[in-house]
């Protein structure tokens, strides 16, 4: 009497996938085309990617990227504590401005950023941002009302 042989290797054209490789999760991707016997001849799926037992720690301390400007007088902190650790009874060596009064800063620091001569610089151009920034809501007002006067001369001359 002939004995029943389960063939060990599927040829690609019955393999669920049409012989590519095998799905990395055995239960994603199954097709509905196939009846589960089928699955009873398919070898089970085999997770050779397998974390290893213990896995390096990578541990690296981030410092600050993010420096911050004095808007008094100019002084960049850009130094490795980052700028929100501090306490909030931080001051600016420089002028003694409270922690408050630091903004972010966003352009490339350099070596020299704090030099006296540098952030008297500094200082004129945050002065002169601040200005427009000032007179800017008084421009928007002034423009509102000559539209609204030039609405009421337009509509009342016929």
């Amino acid at each position: 009497m002939a004995a029943l042989q389960v063939p060990t290797r599927i040829p690609a054209n019955l393999a669920p996938n049409g012989g590519l490789r095998q799905a990395p999760n055995g239960l994603a991707l199954k097709s509905s085309f196939f009846s589960p016997s089928i699955h009873l001849l398919l070898p089970p799926p085999s997770f050779s990617r397998a974390a290893p037992a213990t896995a390096p720690k990578i541990s690296m301390r981030v410092t600050s990227k993010q420096a911050y400007i004095c808007r008094d007088c100019g002084y960049i902190y850009n130094d490795k504590t980052p700028f929100e650790k501090l306490p909030d009874k931080y001051f600016c060596p420089v002028c003694g401005a409270p922690k408050r009064r630091f903004r972010a800063y966003e352009p490339k620091v350099t070596k020299d950023a704090n030099s006296t001569d540098v952030r008297k610089a500094r200082k004129e151009q945050l002065k002169r941002d601040e200005a427009v920034g000032n007179i800017l809501p008084i421009a928007i007002g002034v423009g509102v009302v000559a539209l609204a006067a030039l609405y009421f001369y337009v509509n009342n001359t016929s």
